[in-house]
């Protein structure tokens, strides 16, 4: 394995590189991100030899599109293996266009959480004495179907603590979900990037949210003492929504003025990952914030070191944050939806019309 600091060096480059790259397809002018991941998912592929397009590219229908997580390789059960094709066994030039495709869907700030994110495995490196286990390289590149402007295919970024699951149906409609970003540490507390937390927004926004609340509200947005160790859903392939019914927490209507703008905020540092073209593609399908259908609830300690877990749930999406693991300082974070993950549901309506 390369020393962390050579890891992290790439890593930056890789970054200044697929930020020009996302800058330039996301100015405004003709914006058509099917269009951007069908080019550079297209020109991903071509790069590969036939033994890396082997491990890269898979049907449509492959169980292996639906088969995410967040873990290190090694716990992934039951041999420890993730598919798609490494970092690590790309050429530098792959390794560019495979982050030429992650950024064509995210936003900027998207892009450069997740990418931050991959730099973390750095600092790990060093803090465990070198676990091999902890390495920038082990990010993989998963392409599903046959990518065309116009066509139906999906494809993934992942590794630990990122799976970024985007699926595009007939060039014109979009799912992202899951959608999973994760930091250890959730706070850098020593060496160069000391201070470094990438998803702040997501901790400070909800943390002055249920501190706002009064005796009454808060009563009703608890729903437990102490936090979960981890997110509900978990890795499942399904966020099962009858698991989260009857809704807990403090409904929206509930809210003052000022703390359903907080809310709604909220979801949107979720959502804003994405390029906006995306979200007002999903959004005027399913409405990502619910406004009245949201319910806010909140488990575990209020103040900072204190393990704490809160969820946002609408009619169609739900949101999930855990920060309970190492001295409540490794957050989990994912986007979900009830029927869409992996756009389960345009695909299946895509289906329908096919065989018609």
């Amino acid at each position: 394995m390369p020393r962390p600091s050579a890891a992290l060096a790439l890593t930056l480059l890789l970054t200044l590189a697929a930020s020009t790259l996302g800058a330039a397809a996301h100015d405004g002018h003709g914006d058509d991100p099917a269009g951007d991941m069908a080019s550079a998912a297209k020109t991903f592929l071509a790069s590969l030899d036939e033994a890396q397009r082997a491990s890269a590219a898979f049907p449509l229908d492959a169980d292996h599109r639906e088969g995410w997580h967040f873990v290190p390789d090694r716990f992934i059960k039951p041999d420890g293996k993730r598919g798609g094709l490494s970092i690590k066994a790309m050429t530098p030039q792959q390794r560019l266009l495979a982050h030429a495709l992650l950024a064509s869907a995210m936003s900027n700030e998207g892009y450069r959480q997740a990418t931050t994110i991959m730099t973390l495995e750095a600092i790990l490196h060093q803090l465990e004495n070198g676990n091999p286990i902890r390495d920038p390289e082990l990010y993989y590149v998963s392409i599903f179907g046959t990518p065309e402007a116009g066509g139906t295919w999906s494809w993934r970024f992942e590794g630990h603590h990122l799976s970024i699951n985007i699926a595009v149906v007939e060039g014109k409609q979009f799912s992202v979900t899951p959608s999973f970003f994760g930091t250890n540490p959730g706070v850098v507390k020593a060496g160069p990037m000391e201070g470094l937390e990438i998803l702040a927004a997501e901790q400070d926004s909800a943390r002055g949210l249920v501190k706002s609340l009064d005796a009454g509200q808060r009563k009703q947005a608890v729903i437990a003492e102490e936090a979960p160790a981890d997110i509900i859903t978990g890795q499942k392939r399904r966020a099962d929504k009858a698991a989260f019914l009857p809704a807990r927490g403090i409904p929206y209507a509930k809210l003052n003025g000022d703390q359903q703008r907080i809310l709604r905020t909220l979801v949107a540092t979720y959502a804003a990952k994405y390029r906006p073209a995306i979200l007002k593609e999903i959004g005027g399908r399913k409405p990502i914030d619910g406004k009245l259908e949201l319910h806010f609830a909140w488990a575990g300690g209020v103040e900072p070191g204190e393990g704490h877990y809160y969820r946002i749930q609408g009619e169609q999406f739900l949101f999930e944050y855990d920060n309970t693991q190492n001295d409540a300082n490794h957050v989990h974070a994912v986007w979900r939806d009830f029927d869409g993950d992996f756009g389960r549901d345009l695909l299946g309506e895509h289906l329908k019309e096919a065989h018609r």
